[in-house]
């Protein structure tokens, strides 16, 4: 019998290789995105927002284009991974520049790079609170450990979809994670801090003291 299969085998062939060389380009294209905004959170951190909306806008332009090549295919499946790092990188501008948390619609991406975007920007919030309560700002180390209750809070449900994006839960689990323990770090802070107020008290109160008892050595003296 004759297969008769051979032109079909080749088409099918030539499809295959235009995919498998779509993807490659995919994959590495998406680590540029990767480290234009890892590049971006650390100049964040160190106060350079300059040079970090320029990593960040970088990054947006090689997604546009990841986009453009993968197009609805399957392939668009790759992109999550950088698009939940530009999510991260635009959301931590977001919080340093004191504006609202960009939307899914706002940076164009999927939900799911949105979703882990977002639990991953809880890592970077508690990186924040950290540094502002070495610098005493109490206050701002406040801020930030609401921020990360209100992002655990919105986000935990979505657990229930781990069976459709692939490690949600146990993102979900780190931020969980990582919001006990700054809630511990506050916690001893508060503690700390109330510590210090009352040994600031005491002083007052002996400074106090001392000046009125001093006052009242030199007017005998007088008398």
């Amino acid at each position: 019998m004759e297969l008769r299969v051979d032109e079909s085998l080749k088409s099918i062939e030539s499809n295959l290789q235009e995919v498998l060389g779509k993807r490659e380009r995919i994959l590495k294209t998406s680590r540029d995105c990767i480290s234009f905004c890892s590049k971006a959170i650390v100049h964040l951190h160190t106060g350079k927002t300059g040079e970090a909306q320029h990593e960040i806008k970088e990054a947006e332009a090689i997604l546009k284009g990841l986009r453009k090549e993968a197009g609805t295919s399957s392939l668009s499946r790759y992109l999550a991974s950088p698009e939940a790092e530009f999510v991260e990188a635009s959301c931590v501008e977001a919080i340093v520049l004191g504006k609202p948390l960009p939307r899914a619609k706002d940076l164009g991406v999927s939900g799911e790079g949105y979703l882990m975007g977002l639990l991953d920007t809880v890592g970077e919030v508690k990186r924040l609170l950290l540094d502002a309560i070495m610098r005493s700002e109490i206050g701002k180390a406040k801020g930030y450990f609401e921020l990360m209750e209100n992002l655990y809070s919105v986000l935990s449900p979505f657990a229930v979809f781990d069976n459709v994006v692939n490690g949600l839960r146990r993102k979900i689990d780190v931020a969980r994670m990582l919001t006990e323990d700054v809630r511990g770090v506050m916690a001893e802070e508060s503690r700390r801090s109330k510590l210090a107020a009352s040994i600031k008290d005491l002083q007052t109160s002996l400074e106090r003291r001392g000046s009125r008892q001093g006052a009242k050595a030199r007017k005998n003296k007088k008398s």
